[in-house]
Formats: C-alpha cells, sequence, structure tokens
C-alpha cells in the first residue's frame, strides 16, 4: 500500500513539473532544484555556490563506488533529510531538505484530501534518491 502511495504521489507532484521538461524524471527536476546549485547539474561539486562553502563537496557520482558498488540509500536519505550527521568537524552547510519539504507539504497538502505530510516528504526525497543513484559512475 505504501508503494502505492508514494507511485501516487510522484505522478501529483511530477505532473506540476511536466511544462519545465518533459524528458526530466520528477528526480532530476528536484536535484536541479535543490542541489545543482551546489553539487552542479553533474554531481561533481562544481555548482556556481560551491565557492561560497568551506568545506569541499563530495562528488555525487561516486557514492557507490566509495560504498563497495552499493548505493547507500539510507546513508542518503539520512543526509537529505537531516537525520544523518555529516561528520565531527565543523557545520552541517548542506540544508537539511527534510525540513523544506515538510514545510512545503503543509502549503501543497488540502486537510480534506491528499497524503500525509510524512510521504509528501518522503517522495521527494525518494525521487531524488533514484535520481542521484542513476547519476553513478
Amino acid at each position: 500500500m505504501k508503494i502505492l502511495a508514494y507511485a501516487a504521489m510522484v505522478a501529483i507532484l511530477g505532473s506540476s513539473q511536466s511544462a519545465l521538461a518533459q524528458d526530466n524524471t520528477f528526480g532530476a527536476i528536484e536535484y536541479g532544484n535543490s542541489c545543482a546549485q551546489c553539487h552542479g547539474m553533474d554531481g561533481k561539486g562544481g555548482g556556481p555556490m560551491a565557492g561560497f562553502l568551506t568545506g569541499t563537496l563530495p562528488d555525487l557520482t561516486q557514492l557507490q563506488k566509495d560504498n563497495g558498488g552499493v548505493f547507500p540509500v539510507t546513508r542518503v536519505y539520512g543526509v537529505i533529510d537531516g537525520s544523518t550527521e555529516l561528520g565531527p568537524h565543523g557545520t552541517r552547510e548542506m540544508p537539511a531538505w527534510g525540513n523544506r519539504y515538510k514545510l512545503d507539504a503543509q502549503e501543497h497538502l488540502s486537510y480534506d484530501f491528499g497524503p500525509s505530510r510524512e510521504t509528501y516528504v518522503r517522495t521527494r526525497i525518494l525521487a531524488l534518491i533514484e535520481h542521484l543513484a542513476a547519476m553513478q559512475d
């Protein structure tokens, strides 16, 4: 049942973006809107905002390679939603998109009809993860 809810949410959210890029997936559009400014469209860390950050951005195309050939879904999910710390040193410069998605959900979901806020957030994060997995070298 959860899979059907996710699929429905992706269809609903994706259809609103179809005018922007019919060849792109919902995850690719989400990546372009939320990640590319820092990580670059290619995922290698060369986005226009990267120079304003103090740390080195990871090459997102190497996540699977750096994890023994298995894409680290759980870790990536935690980094995106903010539940996983990025390391013991310094501050977390990457925003926790899960918080932004929760705020977006309040604006986009109807109290009378529609998926829950958690489903909305989870769908956006999973679509983004699917796109990141497809970017792997």
